[in-house]
């Protein structure tokens, strides 16, 4: 039991790459607050932790509002005591709309989800963790967050700036106990695609021939594992970076 009597919080765990954290987590002892904007989703998670003999709650959670951010960590903290693990999985894609392409409205959305929502989740979880001088983050990040060609311009610009604010996080408040680090996932099987609407076809034109070189598709479980590294103390000296899982394909 890895995490066993620890609390975490984990955002879009309806689903994909953040239910198999929640499951995973719950398989380790963790109490896990599944937070997702489909709550019938968030409550299946539950009850599947709970069926193997785990212990979860759901909370309904649009993370592009500071209001949902407050009342979900909220929650936490009065079902179980304190916070402990904080992984902001939740996040959405553009439609590979290269720069000259982009709408105002799919700017603001993807970076409300994908970039603020993280940071408004760890400004709140932070004030948990100074009070007991210790806790992890865990943000989702992206290979789009290192190259230049995985999304539209949108999608890469908000994983660039998760990948910097991780940095910045992990280095302020190392002294304090607390760790904060990202995965930067390849391609793994989610249903992230149900968030795009009309796909850009010169965007995609030019990403395509980078996606003959992927070695191959993960698996939510892939990612799981990763997340459960960072939260455990087998990581204690793993801080302010970012941690690569897509089988090699960043590496050519």
């Amino acid at each position: 039991m890895r995490l066993q009597n620890k609390v975490a919080v984990v955002t879009g765990a309806g689903s994909g790459m953040g239910k198999a954290i929640a499951l995973l987590y719950a398989k380790e002892g963790a109490r896990v607050v599944v937070s997702d904007i489909n709550v019938e989703a968030a409550n299946l998670t539950v009850d599947q932790i709970k069926t193997s003999g785990g212990e979860a709650i759901a909370v309904m959670t649009n993370v592009a509002k500071e209001e949902d951010i407050q009342n979900l960590m909220d929650t936490a903290v009065t079902a179980y005591g304190t916070l402990d693990i904080l992984v902001n999985n939740a996040g959405i894609m553009d439609n590979f709309e290269p720069a000259g392409d982009i709408q105002d409205e799919i700017w603001e959305r993807v970076f409300a989800v994908n970039t603020t929502g993280v940071m408004r989740a760890t400004r709140k979880a932070l004030s948990i963790f100074l009070d007991k001088q210790s806790g992890v983050i865990i943000n989702i990040a992206s290979a789009g967050g290192l190259q230049g060609a995985r999304a539209g311009a949108t999608y890469t610009a908000s994983k660039h700036a998760v990948v910097g604010f991780t940095k910045n996080t992990g280095f302020m408040y190392a002294p304090n106990g607390i760790r904060c680090n990202a995965i930067a996932p390849g391609g793994v099987e989610t249903n992230i695609g149900a968030s795009m609407t009309t796909i850009n076809h010169f965007g995609m034109g030019r990403i395509q021939p980078g996606l003959g070189l992927n070695p191959r598709v993960g698996k939510p479980e892939d990612i799981a594992n990763i997340a459960l590294f960072l939260a455990s103390n087998e990581s204690s000296f793993v801080n302010g970076t970012v941690i690569t899982g897509d089988a090699g394909w960043t590496a050519y």
